[in-house]
């Protein structure tokens, strides 16, 4: 169980999350939309520990990590994967890969991250600057299979992507769950986010406004209601979310 508790966290003198409670159950997908500004990259830097709240709590099952260094979140089992390529272009495919599995499991975590993508398998000795943008999608996602950790925080990760590559990421994520890893999931994507999502929650500027399941997420209501978004949202058109 991931968890934040009340939580109240921005920049200098700007609040940008006010009072915000969240869980991830063991093994579940859960979804965080809101429209431009509401906060949802924010959140997730406090969850991994790279931005510290200014009040409020960060649980992973059931003990306080608030504040708590981020190599140590990291052994703790938790994972981001941010948004744009969270990888290091001057090392290769290789290189990546090992830098995240651990210790004494290198060949092991190569081949895992194979079986999930094989066009890294043929390019282990390539420079990760080099590949194509949604090859580099995958060796970032690759990192949270090798690593094997308790749940992933995912910010976009279907960005700027061909519709056959975000194809590629979905399975990829179902596989993640299908395993046993709690996501916590901000997508472009609205109507793919909900369909595999367990949980909802939408921000507006900063705040909760609707926590629940998927199937209450009425286009109509919700994105009208709450957020104020014309209901043609729900469709899934891209970018309205971000």
């Amino acid at each position: 169980m991931f968890e934040l508790q009340g939580v109240t966290a921005g920049y200098g003198e700007t609040v940008v999350l006010r009072h915000v409670s969240l869980s991830v159950p063991p093994g579940s997908v859960v979804a965080l939309l809101g429209p431009n500004g509401a906060g949802k990259t924010t959140l997730l830097r406090v969850a991994s520990g790279l931005l510290r709240p200014r009040s409020g709590r960060v649980r992973l099952d059931g003990e306080d990590v608030t504040g708590r260094p981020i190599h140590r979140l990291a052994n703790a089992g938790i994972c981001h994967v941010p948004e744009g390529r969270g990888i290091f272009p001057s090392l290769t495919v290789r290189e990546n890969l090992v830098m995240q599995a651990p210790p004494g499991r290198e060949e092991a975590a190569i081949e895992r991250a194979g079986a999930a993508f094989p066009v890294l398998t043929d390019r282990l000795a390539q420079p990760a600057g080099t590949l194509s943008g949604g090859q580099q999608q995958m060796l970032a996602l690759a990192r949270t299979y090798v690593a094997e950790p308790k749940v992933v925080f995912l910010d976009e990760v279907s960005m700027g992507l061909a519709p056959r590559v975000v194809d590629t990421i979905f399975e990829f994520l179902d596989r993640l769950r299908a395993e046993g890893t709690s996501l916590l999931v901000v997508e472009q994507y609205i109507t793919r986010a909900l369909a595999i999502a367990d949980y909802v929650y939408l921000l507006q500027r900063g705040r909760v406004v609707f926590a629940g399941e998927p199937a209450e997420v009425d286009g109509e209501r919700v994105f009208s209601e709450y957020l104020g978004m014309d209901t043609s949202v729900g469709s899934g058109r891209r970018g309205v979310m971000r």
